[in-house]
């Protein structure tokens, strides 16, 4: 669908002095998350009225991933109640919100695949059960002994058997569906590599007993089933240990589309109004959209004037003027007049579902990235598998017992026992430590991606600025004292909630300036307002209204403050005189210009981005020492803009707070949420900055460097272990007499597990740099 800019953002370029004072309505600390919940809010999230039908997000639709990949656990999907949520080959259709309650706890990635790992902790401390009889009968690798030796019965190893087979196919059952899932996919990670392990300490084991039990050999085969009770509880505390660290994921696009209504007023053709579903609305259909309420759909306005908050498209707190003609967008908030409007876009045509088409396609493009821990994984697998395979043919002349054994023990030693806890502890201490520092981070791929960081690209609104209006200046016209300006601005302001509003008062509240509230005051559209005060009247308006009645003003002091980015709203008697002026304006956030400077010195180029106009933008821009600034952008634009730097091979963040940021924030190789912005930049953030302080991303910064450096540091003491037990275990050195027995092996195993647990104990918040 198109959006005309002039038409959606009509200030746009033009001055922003034409700004009308009541048409700008600004969200609290921007934040959209605030805003009420009848125009926000379908119920407890309810989706289920909304025209799903055309809610299909193609190409790289969420529905459209395996479900092999994104396993609900007990939940079966295909009883789901959505009867119009259709995701192209996946019928979703019938699924229930109730039942889709995929806790960002339960899921993971690896080598790039959603793994659905179940309720980990449950499946942790049941698999300790199921583990405790075979640590304490099962034969410690390579030895002949168990902690409880009750002689070698085979009804004894029958038990044992038993529990192996529980602990595998419950305890390990995470991993053999993630396993599947990548080898679905070609891309064999960690996953596969725990699942070689376990599958052939299992299945050997079983083999043990057999032999043993009922044939006898002259040795005796050894089990592995130690082992396999070992690196089953260590993977699934190691998992825990990350998804207890990680946030839940949350769900962007359903409160995404929780920004409609859920139902509209529909004028039919006897000019009669029925309140309809949103999902029954039709293209062509005429609205009528009341003040105060959500806009259901896109549509032309065809009778009406009003001022809309577009906030949801340009991240603006100021409103948009709109008349006969203009486009209005699903989504957005009518502030004052009845509007009549003509359906142009509903479902997938509508805007806020290309938007979120925006947001699932980022999504699903950054999943796919491989973390370092999985290549490391991926590698050691095709090693294991090359190195077990040749010592079983080079051994083989020596029996095909031994060959066998010899085989086995590499693909057992190859189980990453250090590996998968090496970068589980380190996420977990340093969440626990960015949680310390004011961050929240919700996805370790963040952490990784900084290394290479070249742009820090930042939203204006909310993020470099308060986005909370405050009294710049007061100038009163000759004859009359700045107290008696601001006292008349907060009488007839008084009863009002409107932001600019509200500064007025508090500045008149700071000044300790008296008022008694006007009389009959009356909304002007598209002008301002008026009312009586001791029997006066009087008005406030803007100098769109000042310039069409041809009234004489200081129309440079005026035109000055506005390309400053203030707002300018002026004071009239009964007899047109202007009695003085008052400008508001946007702040810039405390640390927003140390900010500037420190990532500037890291030689890393902050970016503006802004749905604000040109002159608003450059003053922000040039007080900040931002050099590279873009203004007027739709979500769309700014998304464009970051694939543009990134298809330049140039590694970016993005700071956002609204949901105008939300596909950036997703597209981008790091997204950072201001926490005081809306749920649904929150849920498509990877960082989210708790404190609302631009300095936080130092913080962010100096924490990933120093996690970065632990992670690798404890990738070498995990797979290091690998890559000599490997080759040691295949017998390489077996011509000169040394070939590694399990229970070394076991032995340097556990030592390296130790190892990594110290080193990432070693993080601490004393290495994180202050931001003074």
């Amino acid at each position: 669908m198109k959006h005309n800019k002039e038409s959606t953002q009509q200030q746009g370029d033009h001055d922003i002095s034409k700004m009308n004072h009541h048409s700008q309505m600004q969200m609290d600390d921007h934040d959209m998350g605030k805003m009420n919940h009848d125009h926000m809010k379908m119920g407890n999230h309810d989706m289920s009225e909304m025209d799903h039908d055309h809610m299909q997000m193609n190409d790289h639709n969420i529905g459209k991933m395996n479900h092999s990949q994104m396993q609900m656990d007990d939940h079966d999907m295909s009883k789901m109640n959505h009867d119009h949520m259709q995701m192209d080959d996946h019928d979703m259709s019938k699924m229930d919100h109730s039942q889709m309650q995929m806790d960002g706890h339960d899921m993971m990635m690896h080598g790039g695949q959603m793994m659905h790992m179940g309720n980990l902790k449950q499946k942790f401390w049941a698999s300790v059960v199921l583990a405790l009889p075979v640590l304490l009968l099962a034969p410690i690798m390579g030895l002949d002994r168990a902690v409880f030796n009750f002689g070698d019965s085979w009804v004894k190893n029958l038990l044992i058997i038993g529990f192996d087979a529980a602990l595998y196919f419950y305890g390990g059952a995470p991993f053999l569906k993630g396993a599947k899932a990548e080898i679905h996919s070609k891309e064999p990670a960690m996953m596969t590599l725990i699942t070689l392990g376990i599958s052939v300490a299992f299945f050997y084991s079983i083999y043990a007993f057999i032999a043993n039990s009922f044939f006898h050999p002259t040795t005796m085969v050894m089990d592995f089933s130690f082992e396999l009770a070992t690196l089953i509880l260590i993977m699934l505390l190691g998992h825990w240990i990350e998804m207890n660290a990680m946030m839940g994921a949350g769900n962007a696009l359903q409160k995404m589309a929780a920004l409609l209504p859920k139902t509209a007023h529909v004028i039919t053709a006897d000019d009669q109004i029925v309140e309809t579903a949103v999902a029954q609305l039709k293209k062509g259909q005429l609205l009528q959209i009341r003040a105060g309420e959500s806009v259901p759909a896109d549509g032309v306005i065809t009778a009406g004037t009003s001022a809309l908050n577009e906030s949801l498209v340009t991240g603006e707190a100021a409103a948009v003027k709109k008349k006969i003609g203009d486009q209005v967008i699903g989504g957005s908030i009518n502030n004052n007049g009845t509007l009549t409007i003509k359906i142009t876009g509903t479902g997938e045509s509508g805007y806020l579902a290309q938007v979120m088409k925006l947001v699932a396609q980022a999504q699903q493009a950054k999943s796919k990235a491989e973390t370092t821990a999985d290549k490391v994984a991926k590698y050691l697998f095709y090693a294991a598998l090359i190195v077990g395979i040749l010592a079983f043919f080079i051994w083989l002349p020596q029996g095909l017992a031994t060959a066998l054994a010899r085989m086995v023990t590499v693909f057992v030693i190859a189980c990453p026992h250090a590996l998968g806890v090496a970068i589980p502890l380190v996420v977990a201490r340093s969440t626990s430590i960015g949680a310390q520092n004011g961050l929240l981070l919700r996805n370790r791929q963040a952490v990784a991606a900084s290394r290479q960081l070249s742009h820090v690209f930042l939203d204006k609104t909310g993020t470099l600025t308060a986005g909370k209006f405050t009294v710049n200046a007061i100038l009163p016209a000759q004859g009359i004292t700045e107290q008696e300006v601001l006292a008349k601005f907060a009488a007839l302001e008084s009863t009002s909630s409107h932001p600019l509003a509200q500064a007025i008062l508090t500045a008149a509240k700071g000044k300790n300036v008296n008022f008694v509230p006007a009389q009959a005051v009356k909304t002007l559209p598209g002008i301002g307002l008026s009312g009586k005060i001791a029997d006066k009247n009087y008005m406030i308006a803007s100098l769109a209204y000042l310039k069409k009645q041809q009234l004489a003003f200081d129309e440079k002091t005026a035109l000055d403050l506005a390309a400053h980015g203030n707002s300018i709203s002026f004071l009239l008697d009964a007899q047109q005189r202007v009695l003085g002026m008052i400008a508001e304006g946007d702040q810039i956030k405390t640390g927003a210009s140390q900010l500037i400077k420190q990532l500037q010195a890291q030689q890393i180029t902050p970016v503006m981005l802004t749905g604000d106009n040109q002159q608003a933008a450059q003053q922000i821009a040039k007080q900040l020492g931002i050099k590279d600034f873009h203004a007027g952008l739709l979500p769309t634009d700014k998304q464009k803009i970051i694939r543009q730097y990134q298809a330049k091979n140039q590694h970016v963040m993005m700071v956002g707070d609204g949901v105008n940021d939300a596909p950036s924030l997703a597209a981008a190789d790091i997204g950072a949420a201001i926490g005081a912005g809306t749920d649904v930049a929150l849920d498509s953030a990877d960082v989210i900055l708790v404190r609302s302080d631009p300095r936080d991303i130092l913080n962010f910064l100096s924490l990933a460097k120093l996690t970065n450096r632990k992670m690798i540091q404890n990738l070498w003491w995990g797979a290091g272990y690998n890559i000599v037990a490997l080759p040691l275990a295949a017998g390489i050195l077996a011509p000169i007499g040394i070939v590694l027995d399990p229970a070394v092996g076991a032995v340097v195993m556990a030592l390296s597990t130790v190892v990594v647990a110290l080193n990432a104990m070693s993080l601490t918040p004393a290495k994180i740099k202050p931001t003074a």
